[in-house]
């Protein structure tokens, strides 16, 4: 009984990831084949969101990797199925999104926080009061004495 379940254990850490695409999707010729895997890595699933659908399960992402080679093989560019997607889906399904004027907050918000940040961090630092190095009280003095006697008379 534990043999069968160490080899099942085995079978399913052993096995290999399941795949996405599946076999019906994939296109007779290698090179459009690589094109539609080269496009779909850069559209997100937008069920899963961040996947790529060329990772994911979901219904849509299936139906986007077939559009993706419907549309690649009509002929289309690259950049001409990209921006068929976008116009669909809106640039959100881009997993990397373009710079342009309205993503550019997007771009530089990340640079500008760290900066922001580390900032606050000096100007905080720079208000701490500087503690200057304070001696020991009489009582303190007197008391270290009393004990490095007692050490000394031991």
């Amino acid at each position: 009984m534990t043999l069968r379940a160490v080899l099942l254990a085995l079978l399913i850490v052993l096995s290999p990831a399941a795949l996405a695409v599946s076999p019906d999707e994939v296109l007779a010729d290698p090179a459009l084949e690589q094109r539609a895997r080269d496009i779909s890595e850069g559209l997100r699933c937008l069920v899963c969101q961040n996947q790529s659908i060329d990772d994911s399960d979901a219904d849509l992402a299936r139906d986007l990797r077939v559009l993706v080679r419907e549309r690649l093989v009509a002929g289309d560019s690259n950049a001409e199925v990209e921006q068929y997607i976008v116009d669909r889906y809106g640039e959100y399904v881009l997993l990397n999104p373009r710079l342009n004027a309205h993503t550019i907050l997007l771009w530089a918000a990340a640079p500008a926080l760290l900066l922001v940040g580390l900032g606050l961090l000096l100007v905080a630092r720079r208000r701490l009061p500087v503690e200057a190095a304070v001696g020991l009280t009489a009582e303190e003095q007197a008391a270290l004495d009393a004990l490095e006697r007692d050490s000394d008379a031991r």
